[in-house]
């Protein structure tokens, strides 16, 4: 057992522990999971990158359709936390064998939904590019792109179960490093599927390098293989090596409706938060389309880098999520506060200096996905608006996670709802047509930063724990 699970384990037992020993806790659950959300960020880099030497158009492709392959991805979410905040809460009451059957139930549902869910968005590839206002020619490589990258859905929804299973267990340094292992596979699954076979030479040497040649579809592909591998070893591990969820003879598959209502309880809000969240994206998609494929691709290159600055806050819901969880499963109000306040104090502070850094970088940031100079200025200006809201939007994201580790999903979600759709969206609709992309990302900035103060104020005033009068 890891230190951080054996000081995991004597929080949740009532031991007593300093303040500092509670912050090296949230540390070291909070590193192994920013590690796991910055490989999956330098997944996107790198296939953004590729993708970016095959031309402004194919960079369009997969900017026009990602915000719809998020909604997706976020209906795994939904999925995901439905069961693996109820394993947090099982453990830390010590009910080790009924979080083992929540596991088994979550495994077979997640897998039936994910599946249901790449079906649907099979019979959408083919005009969802013309749905979003996709100029004709990036249709048919954006709809490509989606229809393989979807197909891959299952595999990404139990890599994300089985990681976050992993993580509500508090074994958060696996998930970490299968996570970096699957950013190394990305680029060279890349560099066979994007490109045609080839010759390179470095110094000296030159050889061949075969590829198929596939393109946009080959970066949807090369992500695709290393998911599917990654999650092979997350399941396997999951079922087999973790210390505390692994199978047990004698311990059989039971479908409990206490488990499934809850999960719909805790899941639906986080779908319904998803839904409205994505849908957000995909208007604000259709937003910018009219302004050109520059425009589209500047977009698609700036959100995947102001990601590097977010993706670190994940992390450390991540951290939120299992450390209130076990809080709450094992009855500590107080730390459960506590616990609650320091994860929001980490992630405010790694993304206000992950903000810092990105406005300084925004030009070789960009630089490094795309060697057009249009995109690149475009990409890098509105890229430094954003980095003027990252500490409200970490203060939103832990908020979120620690809420969640308590079960409060619904009020929340409505929350994310009104900041996206009453102030983003207008926003964004009123002033795109006068500045441009410009526009779209000062509307972003300012969205950020108010629902940042509403979840910061939704922690405060603390009727999230209402959960310990119940228990």
């Amino acid at each position: 057992m890891s230190s951080s699970e054996n000081l995991l384990k004597d929080m949740i037992s009532g031991k007593s522990m300093t303040a500092s020993q509670q912050i090296g806790l949230t540390v070291r659950l909070s590193i192994p999971a920013i590690l796991a959300q910055i490989s999956s960020i330098v997944m996107q880099y790198i296939d953004a990158s590729m993708v970016g030497r095959l031309g402004a158009n194919a960079s369009g492709a997969i900017g026009l359709v990602s915000s719809t392959t998020w909604l997706f991805g976020g209906l795994c979410i939904a999925v995901t936390t439905g069961f693996t905040v109820q394993i947090a809460q099982a453990v830390g009451a010590g009910e080790e064998k009924n979080a083992r059957n929540i596991m088994k139930q979550g495994i077979i549902i997640a897998l039936c939904i994910s599946a249901m869910l790449a079906l649907i968005a099979a019979l959408i590839s083919t005009p969802l590019p013309r749905w979003l206002g996709g100029e004709a020619a990036i249709q048919k490589m954006a709809s490509q792109y989606f229809l393989v990258y979807m197909l891959g859905l299952p595999a990404l929804q139990m890599n994300s179960i089985a990681g976050g299973m992993h993580q509500s267990s508090g074994n958060m340094r696996l998930p970490g490093i299968l996570n970096v292992m699957c950013c190394v596979m990305d680029v060279i699954f890349n560099l066979f599927f994007i490109f045609p076979t080839r010759s390179v030479q470095i110094n000296s040497i030159t050889f061949t390098m075969p590829g198929l040649g596939l393109g946009v579809a080959g970066a949807a592909l090369g992500t695709i293989t290393a998911e599917a591998v990654t999650c092979a070893i997350m399941v396997t591990a999951l079922l087999w090596k973790n210390r505390t969820l692994h199978l047990r003879k004698g311990e059989h598959l039971r479908f409990h409706r206490d488990t499934l209502a809850r999960a719909v309880k805790i899941g639906a809000p986080v779908g319904l938060e998803q839904m409205v969240m994505c849908s957000a994206y995909v208007m604000s998609t259709k937003i910018v389309s009219p302004l050109g494929t520059i425009a589209i691709a500047a977009n698609s290159f700036a959100v995947t880098a102001e990601s590097f600055c977010y993706m670190p806050g994940y992390g450390v819901q991540a951290a939120a999520t299992t450390l209130v969880g076990q809080c709450v499963g094992a009855g500590q109000k107080q730390l459960s506060r506590r616990m609650a306040w320091i994860t929001m104090g980490l992630g405010v502070s790694v993304m206000t200096v992950g903000g810092v850094l990105m406005y300084i970088a925004a030009p070789a940031m960009i630089g490094v996905l795309t060697p057009n100079e249009e995109i690149r200025n475009l990409g890098a200006a509105v890229l430094r608006i954003e980095a003027f809201a990252e500490p409200f939007y970490a203060a939103s994201i832990v908020a979120s996670g620690a809420l969640r580790g308590a079960g409060d999903t619904l009020v929340p979600s409505c929350m994310n709802f009104a900041s996206m759709w009453c102030v983003r969206i207008p926003l964004a609709a009123i002033l795109a047509p006068r500045v441009g992309l410009y526009g779209v990302w000062i509307a972003m900035c300012v969205e950020l930063c108010f629902r940042g103060i509403l979840f910061t104020t939704r922690l405060k005033r603390e009727r999230w724990m209402r959960v310990f009068e119940e228990k």
